[in-house]
C-alpha cells in the first residue's frame, strides 16, 4: 500500500485527482480500475525496491504536473531533428502522444492497417485487446493503464509485409510541466513481418519538464518476423519511463535494438519477452551513452516458458562525467523450457572519474537441460590500445574517440538498415567531444 511518504509526492495526487476525474465522466473502465488499484497498492518505486534499488526517482517525483496532452504546433526543425537522412520508410508523427492520422512516404502496403488507440477502443473487435495486461508490480504500467491518453494500434494481417519500415517520430513539445502516458499496441499475425524505428526527441520551454511514462505491447503470432529500433535522444529536462512487453508464439523472431544518447535527465527502459510457444527466437542488443548527471537504466527480462528457444543480449554502456548506468537483466527458464539456449552479456565503459554503473546480469534456471550463460565488465580504456594508435601519430582524444567507436560498433553492426546504422554511428560521434574522451 502507499506509504505517507508517497502519498505526500505532488504528482501521486495529480494522478489520484485524474483518474477521479475519469471516474465521475464514466470513462474509468474495469480494466483502467483494475489497473489503478494495482497502482494505488503499489505507489511509486523508490529504493526500497529490489528492481529500482539502483535508481533514485524521489527527486522527479516533486515537481507538479498538468496530465492532460494538448496537440500543440510542432517547433520548427522538430521533425527534421527525428529524421533519418536517407531512410525509405513509412513515417508516421505523433505530437505529445497523438498521431496526426498521416502516413508520409506512400500508401502502406494491403494487410497492415494504423489506427489511433482511441478509435480502436471504440471498436467492440478490437477494445477487448486493451484489457488482456497484467502488469504485475509494474509501477509505471500500471499507471499508464489507467490513465493512458492515446496511441497507435497497429495490426500487420497473416502472411503480410511492409514493402519498408514504419519510422515512428514521437515528438514531445511544452511551456509546462507535462506528464504524457502514451499506449500503442502491436499485433503481427502469422508469417508476418514488421520493422519499426522509433525515435524520441522533445523540446521545452524555459524551465518547463516533460515526463512520458510509454506502454507498448507487441504480440507477434507463429512464424511472425519483427524488428524493433529505438533512438532515444531527448533533451535535458526530460524524464523517460518506457514499459514494453513482447509475446511470442511458435518460431516467431523479434530483435530488438535500444539506443539511448546524452540529454534526458532520466531514462528507464522495462523490455520484458515472453516466449509462450516453441522454437522462438529472440535478440536483444542496447548501447547506452550517458553524460552530465543522466541517470540511464535500463532492465531486461526474458521469459523462457516452453522447449527449444533461443535468446540472445548484448547491453554495452559508456558513460562520461558523472552520469550513472544501470543494468539488470534476467534469464528465467521455466521447468518445461527443456533445450533452451540462452545468453547475456553487459560490457561497459566507465571514462568519467565521477560516472559510476551497477551491472547485475541474472539466471533463473528451472530446467536441467539448457546452455546459458551470462556475464558482466567494466573498464576504462585499454593502454595498450592507446599505445597503439598514439605509436602511430594518432593524438590521445583522437585515439579515445575512435576506441569508443569501435567498443560501440558490436552493437550498432547488428542493425540491419544502412541508414540507420550510418545514422546512429553519427549520433555516438557527435557525443563523443575531445574534452570527453
Amino acid at each position: 500500500m502507499s506509504t505517507q511518504h508517497e502519498t505526500a509526492y505532488p504528482l501521486y495526487t495529480e494522478v489520484v485527482n485524474e483518474f477521479d476525474k475519469l471516474t465521475a465522466a464514466g470513462r474509468a473502465d474495469k480494466a483502467r480500475q483494475t489497473a489503478f488499484e494495482r497502482f494505488r497498492l503499489l505507489g511509486f518505486p523508490s529504493i526500497k525496491h529490489e528492481d529500482w534499488k539502483y535508481t533514485n526517482i524521489t527527486r522527479f517525483l516533486k515537481d507538479e504536473y498538468a496530465l492532460v496532452p494538448t496537440v500543440r504546433e510542432i517547433p520548427a526543425g522538430l521533425v527534421e531533428k527525428a529524421t533519418i537522412p536517407n531512410l525509405d520508410c513509412y513515417q508516421l508523427v505523433l505530437v505529445n502522444g497523438i498521431w496526426d492520422g498521416q502516413v508520409r512516404g506512400g500508401n502502406l502496403p494491403g494487410g497492415i492497417s494504423i489506427r489511433r488507440v482511441n478509435e480502436a477502443l471504440r471498436d467492440p473487435g478490437t477494445a477487448a485487446l486493451f484489457e488482456n495486461g497484467k502488469w504485475g508490480n509494474q509501477h509505471f504500467a500500471n499507471l499508464n493503464a489507467a490513465l493512458f491518453t492515446d496511441g497507435l494500434f497497429i495490426t500487420v494481417d497473416k502472411g503480410a509485409d511492409a514493402a519498408k519500415p514504419l519510422h515512428i517520430l514521437h515528438l514531445y513539445t511544452t511551456d509546462h510541466n507535462l506528464l504524457v502516458q502514451p499506449r500503442h499496441l502491436w499485433v503481427v499475425g502469422a508469417n508476418a513481418g514488421l520493422s519499426v524505428i522509433e525515435s524520441t526527441v522533445c523540446t521545452t520551454t524555459g524551465e518547463a519538464k516533460v515526463w512520458i511514462n510509454g506502454l507498448t505491447e507487441i504480440v507477434a503470432a507463429s512464424d511472425a518476423r519483427i524488428d524493433h529500433v529505438a533512438i532515444q535522444t531527448a533533451t535535458a529536462g526530460t524524464r523517460l519511463v518506457q514499459h514494453t512487453t513482447v509475446r511470442q508464439k511458435k518460431q516467431s523472431l523479434y530483435n530488438n535494438y535500444t539506443f539511448t544518447l546524452p540529454g534526458a535527465d532520466l531514462v528507464r527502459n522495462d523490455l520484458q519477452l515472453r516466449l509462450e510457444e516453441d522454437h522462438t527466437e529472440t535478440h536483444l542488443y542496447g548501447l547506452y551513452l550517458t553524460a552530465g548527471n543522466q541517470l540511464v537504466d535500463n532492465h531486461t527480462l526474458v521469459d523462457h516458458q516452453k522447449p527449444f528457444c533461443f535468446s540472445n543480449e548484448l547491453y554495452k554502456g559508456v558513460l562520461l562525467e558523472q552520469s550513472t548506468g544501470v543494468f539488470n537483466g534476467k534469464v528465467y527458464v521455466h521447468k518445461d523450457a527443456q533445450k533452451t539456449n540462452a545468453f547475456q552479456q553487459n560490457n561497459n565503459l566507465v571514462i568519467g572519474k565521477r560516472a559510476t554503473i551497477d551491472s547485475k546480469p541474472e539466471l533463473e534456471i528451472y530446467a536441467d537441460d539448457v546452455k546459458c550463460s551470462h556475464g558482466s565488465t567494466v573498464g576504462q580504456f585499454s593502454e595498450e590500445a592507446l599505445f597503439y594508435l598514439r605509436s602511430r601519430g594518432i593524438g590521445e582524444a583522437t585515439a579515445k574517440a575512435l576506441l569508443i567507436n569501435a567498443f560501440a560498433f558490436d552493437v550498432t553492426e547488428k542493425l540491419k538498415i544502412g541508414a540507420v546504422e550510418t545514422y546512429i554511428n553519427q549520433l555516438i560521434r557527435r557525443h563523443i567531444p575531445a574534452e570527453h574522451a
